[in-house]
């Protein structure tokens, strides 16, 4: 399968938030307030620490994924990926998108100079927790989110 990566356009939301809300964990979320997906993709379009990406096969998107970049001192100062919202669409899942996907994004870090790439799964995706092991990820800190909204 001929992938083709490239950074999101605002003509790509729609489909962006469509692949986000195909997920049923995503879906179970509360909701509060319209969400404003154009102002959000604005915001992470012009920050130079954060890249929405959207992966084409013969034209169509058929998967996406952010990668965020973290300054910090720790890691002797090394900056980390952060791999985010990662997404393939349902007809297209289990052809090694994925795979791709996260060795694009794994290599984009790698070029940037980050010291380490992280991601977070929902506890209940045990299937992508085994994916993400067979890429060489270990599952070595317990996260916690407090919700503002």
């Amino acid at each position: 399968m001929d992938l083709r990566f490239r950074t999101a356009r605002r003509e790509d939301v729609p489909v962006i938030v469509n692949l986000i809300n195909e997920d049923p964990i995503t879906a179970a979320r509360p909701s509060s307030g319209e969400p404003d997906y154009y102002a959000a993709f604005e915001a992470v379009d012009t920050d130079p620490r954060n890249e929405l990406i959207v992966v084409e096969s013969d034209g169509e998107v058929v998967g996406t994924m952010q990668i965020t970049y973290i300054p910090g001192l720790s890691r002797r100062g090394g900056e980390r990926a952060l791999i985010e919202a990662v997404r393939v669409a349902v007809p297209h899942r289990n052809r090694g998108i994925g795979r791709e996907m996260m060795r694009w994004a794994v290599e984009r870090a790698r070029e940037r100079g980050c010291a380490l790439v992280q991601l977070t799964s929902d506890k209940a995706r045990t299937e992508a927790h085994r994916f993400y092991g067979s890429l060489g990820f270990a599952a070595s800190h317990e996260g916690f989110k407090l919700l503002l909204a």
